[in-house]
């Protein structure tokens, strides 16, 4: 860790700063990562083993890796259940992380033994999926049913790439046909143990063009919901 003060002079002066280098033996850099890499949405993955166990965990290292085909990604950070069922299935769910099902999502964590479903120990009610033999979460809005793409091994991890086959959205989230953010409602992971709730929206046209620039401001929307005070996490 290295103190590098502060940038140039006043008027533009860059604030101090502390420069972390990741060959430091004395430097997590899975603790910085997770700490300024923010907010990351959740992928609340369910997965089916060979056995026919269920499996459902969050994994907050999420994304879209590709538009057309869709596909999206996720990260085992170590060789967790999940990534031991998609080896074996070639399959499975993510579930959307929402508000009102915090608890839930973060009791699905827990490091419950193999042969325990998630789901049933936490009381979420499964129901099956149209393209895929791994159910989905009920109450959860949105679920993207995926076969296996690619796996990737990347040092104490591995990248789960997952083929998009199905978007299945509850009806009550879409507005004009397209999901709603305000129904949605996405939990979001921070550093340490630090969530986030769903975040405050604004409309902010793109420039179409260089000369475009400067030209748009950002423009409030409707508020969401207020947090729940209390989850049943059901």
């Amino acid at each position: 860790m290295t103190d590098v003060g502060a940038g140039v002079g006043a008027g533009g002066a860059e604030p101090a700063r502390v420069d972390f280098r990741c060959d430091d033996p004395e430097v997590d850099p899975y603790r910085l990562l997770t700490a300024t890499v923010v907010p990351r949405p959740i992928a609340w993955v369910g997965t089916v083993g060979a056995d026919g166990a269920g499996n459902l965990a969050p994994h907050s290292f999420y994304s879209v890796a590709c538009a057309k085909p869709p596909i999206v990604s996720f990260t085992s950070v170590g060789h967790k259940d999940t990534l031991r069922n998609v080896r074996a299935t070639g399959e499975f769910v993510v579930n959307l992380a929402t508000a009102d099902l915090v608890r839930a999502v973060n009791d699905t964590s827990a490091p419950f033994d193999p042969e325990v479903d998630e789901a049933g120990a936490t009381g979420l009610t499964l129901v099956p999926s149209t393209t895929v033999s791994v159910p989905r979460v009920a109450r959860s809005p949105v679920a993207l049913e995926c076969t296996l793409h690619s796996l990737h091994e990347l040092g104490d991890s591995v990248l789960v790439l997952g083929d998009v086959r199905l978007v299945s959205v509850h009806a009550s989230a879409l507005v004009d046909g397209h999901p709603s953010m305000a129904a949605l409602r996405p939990l979001s992971r921070l550093g340490s143990d630090e969530w986030g709730w769903p975040p405050e929206v604004f409309h902010l046209s793109r420039p179409r063009s260089a000369e475009d620039t400067g030209t748009h401001a950002p423009r409030p929307t409707a508020p969401a919901s207020a947090r729940p005070d209390e989850e049943d996490g059901s």
